[in-house]
């Protein structure tokens, strides 16, 4: 089978869901499962339902309103009939406010699982209903049904053996369209892979099905050498190793999940990314066994991190001890590391704070070390450095801390 996946961008109007059509004749869907996201902000707006749902404040009710004449003023677009199709996608809204009205549960992670999930379900039937108005006949699929997970909602992690069993006996030669981002656990309920997680969910029903192949279809070329938005000269990187793509995108490098690259590492399973807009170009692609072409120097920013300072209280540091507690919370938190630096004296890691947990983590900390805490910074990632480039980039700019491992160069920015 070929996996392809498409992204918020490509369904958040009626224009880009007809692009997914012309990609789809032009390259062919046989055999193919077509992995969807929300469409373009809904997974944003429906966090602020569930905000405005947890502070007991009734404005969730016309956010969800709006989120629903949103996405039916495009199934008007759409379809010249559209009846039925709109009464399936008012019938999905009715139950997304069945579920707030009647929900009893005031844990916030999950109850934001099974409403945040909605976005991806409502735009994957949007998507099966038109392709198959449209001549290109495809069976809806729900993925909750197919990737398994534990209970760790916001960030599941994948039950491998119950997943793979799922898709035992799976027809490969049909045409699919299923969602990426959402999955469930061992009692039916929806858990979600972590923001940004549908690039995650194509890989792992690519390793599961032994596709041949994954295509993310992006509204930009492919991978570049630095946000482009930022960097006025960034490149397309036409190739790239595993490793270098998992580096990148564990670095920050937006355009692909961090844990994408590990199930097609594995299965040797190939993947290209390129755009949906631009059928002519054929963007990135990561295998097994290429360099980085071409071979230059890569520039990732990463906004709204932390910087975390720790050190004895006493002046009795033992560093083996130290790391121990600390990662022991940090992973009892869901708080990420995106660097970290020892010495003699002192730990100092970039975190991501998602769960908004930070607070609690200073407080435990504060019991037993000296804690120091720099908020919003930005890191800064180059790869394939010199000493020319590294003396550039620093100058204007207030680094907080460095590193250089082999060429990859590291610099906490304060904002």
């Amino acid at each position: 089978m070929k996996v392809y996946k498409f992204g918020g961008a490509s369904v958040q109007n009626e224009k880009n869901v007809r692009a997914i059509l012309k990609v789809l004749n032009q390259t062919g869907y046989k055999s193919t499962i077509i992995v969807v996201s929300a469409m373009g902000k809904t997974t944003n707006a429906l966090e602020d339902v569930i905000q405005a749902y947890f502070q007991n404040n009734d404005t969730y009710k016309i956010l969800i309103d709006r989120i629903e004449e949103g996405h039916l003023e495009i199934v008007k677009k759409l379809f010249s009939n559209y009846t039925e199709v709109y009464n399936d996608i008012k019938n999905i809204f009715k139950n997304l406010r069945s579920l707030l009205i009647n929900n009893t549960s005031d844990n916030f992670n999950f109850l934001y699982d099974q409403t945040v999930s909605f976005g991806e379900i409502i735009s994957s039937r949007i998507l099966s209903s038109f392709l198959n108005y449209s001549g290109i006949t495809n069976t809806w699929i729900d993925s909750r049904n197919y990737l398994k997970t534990d209970n760790n909602y916001r960030e599941g992690t994948i039950d491998w053996e119950r997943t793979q069993k799922q898709f035992e006996n799976f027809d490969t030669s049909q045409t699919y369209v299923s969602q990426g981002f959402i999955a469930s656990n061992s009692d039916n309920f929806t858990v979600t892979l972590g923001r940004e997680g549908s690039d995650y969910s194509a890989a792992i029903i690519a390793y599961c099905l032994h596709a041949e192949g994954v295509t993310i279809w992006k509204d930009v070329p492919g991978i570049m050498t630095g946000d482009p938005d930022y960097y006025e000269n960034a490149q397309l990187l036409k190739s790239l190793s595993y490793e270098e793509a998992m580096d990148m995108s564990f670095f920050g490098a937006s355009i692909l999940h961090p844990k994408t690259i590990f199930p097609l590492y594995k299965g040797e399973i190939p993947l290209n990314i390129r755009s949906f807009l631009e059928l002519e170009n054929h963007g990135t692609y990561i295998t097994k066994g290429v360099k980085g072409d071409p071979s230059v120097s890569c520039f990732i920013r990463k906004l709204n991190v932390h910087l975390l300072t720790i050190s004895s209280i006493y002046f009795t540091y033992n560093l083996e001890d130290t790391l121990c507690i600390l990662f022991k919370q940090l992973t009892e938190l869901n708080i990420k590391t995106n660097m970290i630096k020892v010495s003699a004296c002192s730990v100092s890691l970039v975190i991501e704070d998602k769960f908004n947990s930070i607070n609690i983590l200073l407080n435990i900390l504060a019991n037993s070390f000296n804690v120091t805490l720099e908020e919003n910074v930005r890191l800064f990632t180059i790869t394939n450095s010199s000493q020319k480039i590294r003396n550039n980039f620093k100058k204007g700019k207030t680094v907080l801390l460095e590193q250089l491992v082999k060429q990859t160069y590291q610099a906490i920015v304060k904002e």
